[in-house]
């Protein structure tokens, strides 16, 4: 006879702390992927406010542009530098972590990138070290104020998910995502979609975020490096331009 589970009865001995902690790396990554949450990635378009000053991007091509992101920029360089740092933290490689962190800073081509780097990367540190209390985040975060580390929200963001227990895989993802939230909360204020569409190109973006994903965890140090030129050069012009919405 069919049996459905709703009728088996349920464990008289409830293993409460092993579900909470299985959902605590969820929770973690849902918590740090929230727009609220104060990283400082609202103030950051990631070079969409240069491409509407150029019209070089509209809403058809809003899509190809993300596209081009996360394969071609911030997947090989800062979800990989992510990546990396997360295997370095778990394995209490501090030395490792700083040098992902130095090379990380160094590919970043425009002034404008490399201090939106550092600023969310500080502003992330220094909240994660209260909410989470961890010694990994604390000494992570001592080292980016000794001028020892520069502080790049990538490798921070990998320090914090591996001191809270969040799996790398899942790590990168949840970074990636926040990213495309963040670049469509952008394309909102550039009035270059709305809210219902921006919804639909959050979700065409998962099997996208997907790839970016599992080639990030196949490279190594020397694979970091972004090669969206075209996001460079918006960049550049973006950072002397008149008037700016954003900080990137």
């Amino acid at each position: 006879m069919y049996r459905d589970e709703s009728d088996t009865p349920p464990d008289p001995t409830p293993t409460t702390d092993v579900r909470a902690a299985g959902l605590g790396p969820l929770l973690v990554s849902l918590q740090l992927t929230d727009s609220a949450f104060p990283s400082g990635f609202y103030t950051l378009s990631h070079s969409l406010e240069g491409f509407a000053h150029a019209k070089a991007v509209d809403s058809a091509t809003l899509p190809l542009l993300l596209e081009d992101l996360l394969l071609h920029g911030v997947g090989p360089a800062d979800a990989t530098a992510l990546a990396l740092a997360h295997r370095a933290t778990l394995a209490g490689d501090a030395a490792a972590v700083a040098a992902i962190d130095e090379y990380l800073f160094a590919t970043k081509l425009s002034r404008e990138t490399r201090q939106a780097a550092t600023r969310t990367g500080r502003q992330l540190l220094d909240l994660a070290r209260e909410v989470f209390d961890r010694p990994e985040i604390d000494d992570h975060f001592e080292r980016v104020v000794r001028g020892e580390a520069p502080g790049t929200q990538a490798v921070a963001a990998g320090v914090i998910y591996a001191a809270t227990g969040v799996p790398v895989r899942q790590s990168v993802a949840s970074d990636l995502f926040a990213f495309c939230v963040s670049f469509a909360g952008a394309a909102l204020r550039l009035r270059l979609t709305d809210h219902r569409k921006a919804q639909t190109l959050l979700r065409g973006a998962a099997p996208v975020i997907e790839a970016a994903v599992d080639a990030a965890l196949r490279r190594e140090l020397a694979d970091v490096g972004a090669t969206v030129f075209a996001s460079d050069i918006m960049s550049g012009r973006h950072e002397r331009a008149d008037a700016r919405l954003f900080a990137s």
